[in-house]
């Protein structure tokens, strides 16, 4: 039973878990409800993804964590045997902000949030002690406190309220993760992560900052709206707080990865972690990620790195979806002519092989970048 993180002066690290360890910075593909989506366990292994995440408010919901945790836990439920994140839910239910008639389907209070099933419409309540207990059932390696993910809109008042009941709540979840002897409900540790919140106020964010590392947290993680949505604030936030961030700790940006220029900026700014939906999402819409690193930053000739495959110009395309990517998909010969045909026909195998292209090749993004590191901290020493 062990968590510990090493992170040398060039900004590569190592974090070791009870299912593996995971080299840092690190790329976490999501699997939001124990799935990453249209890929299998032995597809996200082909990718030489070290961790990824599953979602606390989707599995509560479906099938529920009492059921997963009789499967023998989420990594034995979905046949993943490396380590797994777990959110605390915080996120989904402010992005259930307001239903179909913009009704609000989610209600914040001190004790916790009420929120509308979207399966069912049936209320159910997180609190920051639910939280912890679901994610202990879960079994996840590292768990996230449950925290109010504040909106890039809010007014400074509320996003000062909100933080100081994000901190609450972090006291409390602390508590009851030290009841639940800091272990899953399979017997392995589990790592908490505090949560940073603030929206886009300085001063906001450095008092979180101080606050949440001072408490006896596993690693700490940057939420909010703006992170990985607004990545020009989002680099903005990660200056502000640079100093007051601990050293021996694992710092993460949730929900950061959409586009190949994000990841690389972000390792730069000194992270080690951090997860998005959208190289699957993309994928499934047709958009294929493509381009390279050169010098310290991310190119391509595609806008934003992305090639749509929809475009005319690759029916009769024979070339692979980049030359040199080491992908199932690329490496198999899969050509953009065939993938532009699957992808108008809507074939399910479309989904499958574009989504492995995307994952890999942000994962290899991260790999490449430490790599880079490495290389840049041996050149200054030489």
């Amino acid at each position: 039973m062990a968590f510990n993180f090493i992170k040398d002066s060039d900004g590569i690290g190592i974090i070791y878990t009870d299912r593996g360890e995971i080299n840092t910075p690190v790329f976490m593909p999501v699997g939001t409800a124990a799935s990453v989506k249209s890929l299998d366990s032995a597809d996200i292994q082909d990718s030489k993804a070290e961790i990824i995440l599953a979602n606390t408010y989707h599995l509560f919901l479906r099938p529920g964590e009492k059921l997963v945790n009789n499967m023998g836990g989420v990594q034995k439920f979905m046949n993943w045997n490396k380590p797994m994140l777990t959110d605390s839910g915080g996120f989904q239910v402010f992005s259930l902000g307001l239903g179909a008639h913009n009704e609000s389907l989610s209600k914040i209070t001190e004790d916790g949030v009420s929120f509308k099933s979207f399966l069912d419409g049936e209320v159910h309540k997180f609190t920051p002690e639910k939280s912890m207990n679901i994610q202990r059932d879960l079994g996840g390696d590292i768990i996230m406190t449950f925290d109010e993910c504040t909106p890039d809109q809010s007014e400074y008042k509320y996003a000062k309220e909100a933080m100081e009941r994000t901190h609450r709540w972090a006291e409390r979840c602390v508590k009851q993760w030290e009841e639940n002897k800091r272990t899953s409900a399979q017997g392995t540790y589990q790592a908490l992560f505090g949560i940073i919140q603030g929206s886009i106020f300085k001063d906001l964010r450095e008092e979180a900052t101080k606050y949440i590392c001072s408490l006896p947290f596993d690693g700490v993680a940057i939420g909010g709206e703006t992170i990985g949505f607004n990545m020009e604030k989002t680099l903005e936030i990660v200056d502000w707080i640079r100093k007051l961030l601990p050293k021996n700790k694992p710092v993460y940006t949730m929900g950061l990865g959409r586009d190949p220029e994000n990841i690389v900026d972000i390792i730069k700014a000194g992270i080690d972690m951090f997860d998005c939906v959208a190289p699957t999402r993309l994928a499934r819409n047709g958009s294929l990620y493509y381009g390279e690193i050169r010098g310290d930053k991310f190119d391509s000739e595609f806008p934003k790195g992305r090639l749509n495959i929809d475009n005319n110009q690759f029916a009769n395309d024979l070339h692979t979806i980049m030359d040199g990517c080491d992908c199932y998909t690329c490496r198999n010969g899969y050509t953009r002519g065939y993938l532009r045909h699957l992808y108008k026909a809507k074939e399910l195998s479309y989904y499958r092989l574009a989504s492995i292209h995307n994952v890999r090749f942000m994962v290899r993004l991260a790999e490449e970048m430490r790599k880079k590191l490495k290389e840049q901290a041996s050149h200054h020493q030489n």
